[in-house]
């Protein structure tokens, strides 16, 4: 059994440790029932399951972070194009994978090979030092590429 500051009040009887939260005025909460005895907490329900849904968001959280998505259009100006390469070098500073997207619209699916290499020259833009987890590939209105950081380019 636990106390509302963590302190341990030992093994006690289900009686006595619900005797002992009731008297303090707060729940008695069970955290670990896989151990014998299971382990109880005296603390507030309400405050118990909020920080474990906090807990939950954050651990969400790191896991979504791991991959950035930039997407570009076949006919992107030059200028804008760098400006997402840059992001791109920010990105993989920090660590983060990133998918590339390169959307087609209309007529422009047609030429599916311009656009492909178009996909490698913007990927020559890109100044930081970086790997390609896949190949380029064909994904719902275009083609999309992974890319981590790497110690060598294009390696």
């Amino acid at each position: 059994m636990v106390d509302e500051e963590g302190a341990n009040l030992g093994v006690m009887s289900r009686a006595e440790a619900l005797a002992l939260a009731s008297e303090k005025g707060i729940d008695l909460v069970e955290i670990v029932s896989t151990v014998r005895p299971p382990i109880v907490k005296i603390t507030s329900y309400d405050k118990f399951r909020y920080q474990k849904e906090k807990e939950f968001k954050k651990q969400q959280q790191a896991q979504s972070n791991d991959l950035k998505q930039i997407q570009i259009g076949l006919k992107s100006a030059r200028n804008d194009l760098l400006i997402r390469s840059k992001r791109i070098d920010e990105f993989l500073k920090e660590g983060y994978k990133v998918e590339i997207v390169m959307k087609l619209r209309g007529r422009e699916k047609a030429n599916k090979e311009w656009a492909k290499g178009k996909l490698k020259e913007f990927l020559e833009l890109i100044t930081e030092n970086f790997k390609t987890l896949s190949d380029i590939k064909p994904n719902g209105r275009g083609f999309s590429i992974q890319i981590d950081k790497s110690d060598k380019k294009n390696g």
